[in-house]
């Protein structure tokens, strides 16, 4: 089964930065893709905020298995109407990958509920990225640590809730740690944070980059039936108990108000 992942950029740097085009001449977007495509199991494509509805229309989602987001000047410019359609085909089961500055995208703080706020410093610093669930899936190919030689720094405390698992913490040149790399589980979607990616750096040039992020495409991936209605709650009436029982007490509906009925 191939699966269906969908490269979301931002494409505002590439277009407005003579550093940033000159490294991802295409959009680091299409450097994403270009490095999944290689991995025969998955078939990406791209999408841009610029295009009509972000590229993110519902019929598009829903021929999306994993999404992979890459936010950072313009996270105010995403329409709120499509940020919640990506949060239901999370909460319905389609994977989700977050890099670099997406975790204060919409999308993102929308699925954490939380500030997502931490510390950064642009100077071009050395990172390390350790290894700290050495068997798990998206960390598979990946020594014990590799390094970035220039990288943002983004440092602890992270504002996030606490993630299922964490599986890389970095270390910077000048002395910050952070999580680097956290999974989470929300509705029925995986969702994968991976923090390098600065779009001055040449990062997304960097093989060991692009295997977690191949990895974590196969991680995220949820090959269940989507869920039809994630937001639903329905009613469950008393005669469609699983087991009898009889109305006791006064209700709502009872008592002269609608309710949710």
């Amino acid at each position: 089964m191939t699966i269906r992942t969908l490269v979301w950029g931002e494409n505002v740097h590439e277009k407005t930065n003579k550093r940033v085009a000159e490294l991802y001449p295409d959009g680091m977007h299409a450097c994403i893709a270009g490095a999944l495509n290689k991995d025969a199991g998955i078939s990406a494509e791209t999408a841009v905020l610029q295009d009509a509805e972000h590229g993110l229309t519902a019929e598009r989602l829903a021929n999306t298995d994993v999404l992979i987001w890459w936010g950072h000047a313009a996270h105010g410019d995403v329409d709120d109407k499509v940020v919640e359609r990506v949060c239901e085909a999370v909460w319905g089961g389609m994977g989700m990958i977050f890099l670099h500055s997406a975790h204060f995208s919409k999308p993102f703080k929308r699925l954490m509920g939380a500030p997502c706020n931490l510390t950064w410093r642009e100077a071009g610093e050395r990172e390390r990225l350790w290894v700290t669930s050495r068997n798990h899936p998206i960390a598979a190919g990946i020594d014990n640590y590799f390094e970035l030689e220039n990288e943002e720094m983004y440092g602890e405390p992270f504002g996030v809730p606490e993630p299922l698992e964490t599986v890389f913490v970095s270390w910077f040149q000048g002395g910050e740690v952070f999580r680097s790399g956290l999974t989470y589980k929300r509705g029925a979607g995986n969702v994968f944070y991976f923090r390098p990616g600065h779009e001055t750096y040449p990062t997304y040039h960097n093989e060991n980059v692009l295997k977690v992020i191949t990895n974590a495409v196969h991680w995220a991936h949820n090959p269940a039936a989507r869920l039809a209605d994630s937001t639903a709650a329905p009613n469950v009436p008393v005669d469609k108990a699983p087991e009898k029982i009889e109305e006791r007490g006064v209700t709502l509906h009872q008592a002269g108000e609608a309710g949710f009925r």
